[in-house]
């Protein structure tokens, strides 16, 4: 792990489809500042320029600080697949610019620090696990719920990577081989059931079965237009049928996290991402009906928390990888 002085300070990046955030981060983790720049997803030469011009926004703001302090280091967190031995993204679906596109290579060339790049799953965890919901145990697993499914592992401070850096894939553990194709192609990935986009369809697909539903209103009487957010607010109004996806929900994670907790034995979980707050209802659910699907003896001991940074995940983990 890199020693840097207390008095420095880090650049998280987090490069989205839409998007790139860019923060000034203490090595005590406070974001300081944040910034937001639209990405340029198919040419790759105005990608990189995107992502230079928040780097450079986040630089400005630390240089006119009264007390002015040191980039220590360049964290980003870009799409994968990718590489985060050598910093190269691969193949991003969300970014088709990029092929086998050396991100920290060419980032490195404008700034003279270091830069290490991860995937969004790998570097939340390790923000978390260095300062937030995580800090204190020695292996944490956080699973990060929006669009997809996002995890990361950490054994004392460190990632893990797997032998190729391709490990901590948890989103796409087939949880039933028989349900939904999942957007990665195999078949009942948790992702494809507790996803937002996937929460939706459900919700959508009972509605068109004749379920009655405030959500319909919400979606101005289109199942297609059904968001999980919609599901969040109609079940903050005591919606029925609301109450029952995420219920089921809850259900399909606890036997994911299950699994989790009988591979790992972790000291800690963590859930993020948009769909994980709205499902922060029902944690006490989640942890009572583990031990049905797990054998570990000790699963109810194990903290189920909400993470500590929210939508600033990926400038946090970003920054955490510089740590």
């Amino acid at each position: 792990m890199t020693r840097v002085h207390e008095d420095a300070q880090f650049i998280g990046v987090d490069i989205g489809g839409t998007k790139v955030a860019a923060g000034l981060v203490t090595t005590a983790g406070e974001i300081i500042y944040q910034t937001r720049t639209p990405m340029v997803a198919n040419d790759a030469a105005a990608g990189l320029a995107a992502v230079i011009s928040a780097i450079n926004s986040a630089q400005s703001s630390a240089n006119s600080s009264v007390a002015l302090r040191k980039i220590a280091g360049i964290g980003i967190c870009a799409p994968g697949p990718l590489d985060p031995r050598t910093g190269v993204v691969v193949n991003p679906p969300n970014l088709p610019g990029w092929r086998n596109f050396p991100l920290a290579a060419e980032v490195s060339k404008v700034y003279n620090v270091p830069v290490r790049v991860d995937n969004d799953g790998n570097a939340a965890a390790l923000a978390e696990a260095l300062w937030g919901a995580g800090r204190g145990f020695h292996i944490v697993f956080c699973a990060t719920i929006g669009t997809g499914i996002g995890t990361g592992i950490v054994f004392d401070g460190r990632i893990y990577h797997g032998r190729t850096g391709a490990a901590a894939e948890g989103g796409h553990n087939t949880i039933d081989y028989r349900g939904p194709r999942c957007g990665c192609g195999k078949l009942g990935c948790i992702e494809a059931f507790a996803a937002g986009p996937y929460i939706a369809r459900r919700a959508a697909e009972k509605i068109r079965a004749g379920k009655p539903s405030a959500i319909l209103d919400l979606a101005g009487g289109c199942p297609d237009h059904i968001t999980s957010e919609m599901i969040g607010k109609a079940y903050a109004a005591g919606d029925a049928l609301a109450k029952e996806i995420l219920q089921e929900t809850a259900m399909l994670l606890t036997v994911w996290l299950g699994n989790m907790i009988d591979l790992l034995d972790p000291d800690v979980l963590i859930i993020g991402g948009g769909a994980g707050a709205m499902l922060r209802p029902f944690f006490s659910e989640i942890r009572e009906n583990l031990p049905k699907w797990c054998v570990n003896p000790n699963c109810q001991d194990v903290p189920l928390v909400p993470a500590h940074y929210g939508a600033d995940a990926g400038i946090a983990g970003g920054a955490a990888l510089c740590r």
